[in-house]
């Protein structure tokens, strides 16, 4: 089924008219070659875990241990499918393995049509991944350790296609346990702490081979690098994958052999220290096709390892696999604001920088909560007009309160930052201000400050004085305004970059529909108006033909 929507027709009939206006100039062409293709139905991927582990059958009549597998569907296009669609479960692989339930999702409706089939009826395919149904795995009764099966998955729609995918089932696994370490919770900047991973195989088989993952953010550090881990770093975290060989056998307890290091740095105040241990596998594979960096050191060991070899399977319960472990650290970090000055006549559009940047120690990050970590609130000077404001920050009244009219220019400006700012990073903005009045020595204020209006304080900065600059438009009697020093703005993209989503930075302001002469600030810059487009198009025409008429009047006298 080809979709039509109505908004999209008149594009759809400007695009038929170019074509046959370039078909006429072209010359004839084949009817083949001008008949538009017809567009593909939208494709989506059903998906779920590749293999899920069940505990063994419980005998004696207790309640049995599920596992659950939850199938997906990915849909491809850009819009939401809207018709009704099945997916249908054939169990006939698992027959003797695994008893199965169906947990459908909202909207879903799952039956059986048979002794080993289950059809699920739905309506309307969002873009991107959704869950269809949750599966309730368990081991049926007389099934053995080791007892594996498929359970294939197929779906229908009207106008769509779907991929199948199958999923293993099997009895029996390793069931890998992460011990909880005693940290020192609220370490002081250096501080450095051990770290002896311990783990358990709970589960009924061994595990053939781990993958030990270490995660940590920009404030902690593990100085030992190993050489069977593969490192990669981004803004906020260092993440660490070690494939440590071996057979761990079910029901034995195992630890590193050397303990590694955990240190609380110069930058630390709010991190997190994440630990997991899963069987190889899957995640092997992953940290070997990643682009990751391998550790200088010695390789990574745990400690008692066996030389007996056992099948590889998948962990009971994935959910005791990892750790956390959070870290208050006594630390400060000094926000520095800047501003910026400016100057022009009446009618004048300037562009003015301004922000703050964060001088250190430490970096600042709400990893749990994702809250904003500052804002920078900006009062517009007199006599201006804000053009455009950074994407992210919102308009305000006078006294900071919320305004209804988010459209009009605001007398004053909220630009909040991402939950994470790192040491040496912060928040740079371009405001465009119109000059509506000349006021020499028009002050507008700028404050980094805390996210809320009513605790505007921010626990971490040692100097509230530094929290607050200036902008400042016509600063001088006809003359642009020296700049008082301010703080370098944070460098984009380097090292010292806010983590996360910041209001936009690099907004150009527009030119507000006057026609007036743009003029920049000491933050950015523009080129000088030199007419409009149809004139620069007029003059560069006349100058072509006055030079070819020249050139053949040349021609002439030559010959």
């Amino acid at each position: 089924m080809t979709r039509f929507s109505p908004r999209t027709a008149p594009l759809r009939r400007a695009g038929g008219l170019a074509a046959t206006a370039l078909l006429l100039a072209a010359g004839p062409l084949t009817v083949a070659a001008a008949a538009p293709a017809r567009a593909a139905d939208p494709v989506y991927a059903l998906g779920g875990p590749a293999e899920t582990a069940l505990h063994p059958y419980a005998e004696g009549g207790g309640e049995q241990k599920r596992s659950t597998a939850g199938i997906t569907v990915t849909g491809t296009a850009d819009e939401r499918y809207e018709g009704e669609f099945t997916v249908t479960f054939d169990l006939t692989g698992i027959a003797g393995v695994a008893d199965v339930a169906f947990d459908a999702r909202a909207g879903v409706e799952c039956a059986p049509t048979g002794p080993r089939a289950t059809v699920c009826t739905g309506h309307g395919i969002a873009p991107g991944l959704s869950t269809v149904a949750e599966l309730l795995l368990s081991a049926a009764e007389g099934s053995g350790q080791g007892a594996s099966g498929a359970i294939r998955v197929t779906g229908e729609a009207g106008g769509a296609a779907f991929t199948p995918f199958t999923t293993q089932v099997t009895v029996g696994g390793p069931d890998l346990v992460m011990h909880r370490l005693p940290f020192d919770h609220e370490p002081t900047p250096g501080q450095k702490q051990q770290a002896p991973i311990t783990f358990t195989n709970r589960g009924s088989r061994d595990a053939d081979g781990v993958v030990l993952t270490l995660r940590y953010s920009r404030g902690l550090d593990i100085p030992q690098r190993y050489s069977n881990c593969a490192y990669t770093t981004d803004a906020t975290w260092t993440t660490a994958r070690c494939s440590v060989e071996g057979a761990f056998e079910a029901g034995a307890t195992y630890t590193l052999a050397a303990p590694l290091t955990l240190q609380a740095t110069a930058r630390a105040y709010r991190d997190i220290f994440a630990y997991g241990i899963h069987e190889a596998g899957s995640v092997r594979r992953l940290a070997a096709a990643t682009s990751a960096e391998r550790g200088p050191g010695a390789v990574l060991r745990a400690v008692p390892v066996k030389q007996r070899m056992s099948a590889r399977s998948v962990d009971l319960e994935p959910g005791d696999n990892e750790q956390e472990a959070d870290f208050r650290t006594a630390n400060t970090a000094d926000f520095i604001a800047y501003g910026d000055e400016a100057s022009g006549p009446a009618g004048a559009t300037v562009t003015v920088r301004l922000g703050f940047r964060n001088d250190g120690p430490a970096w600042i990050g709400y990893l749990r909560s994702g809250e904003t970590v500052a804002a920078v609130d900006f009062t517009v000077p007199q006599g201006a007009t804000v053009t455009s404001a950074p994407k992210g920050c919102r308009g305000v009244s006078a006294e900071g309160a919320y305004r209804e009219d988010r459209q009009a220019p605001a007398p004053r400006y909220v630009c909040p930052t991402p939950a994470a700012v790192r040491d040496g990073g912060g928040l740079d903005l371009a405001f465009g201000l119109r000059i509506d009045k000349v006021l020499t020595g028009a002050v507008g204020r700028v404050t980094v400050r805390g996210p809320g209006l009513q605790a505007p304080g921010l626990p971490f900065d040692p100097k509230p004085g530094n929290n607050t600059a200036r902008v400042v438009l016509n600063g001088g009697s006809g003359a642009v305004p020296t700049p008082s020093p301010s703080p370098a703005p944070p460098t984009k993209g380097g090292p010292g970059a806010g983590a996360g989503t910041a209001p936009s930075a690099t907004v150009t302001p527009g030119a507000g529909g006057t026609g007036a002469p743009r003029v920049a600030g000491n933050g950015g810059g523009a080129l000088a108006s030199t007419g409009s487009p149809a004139a620069l198009t007029a003059m560069a025409i006349a100058a072509l033909t006055a030079g070819l008429a020249l050139f053949m009047a040349a021609g002439r006298r030559r010959s």
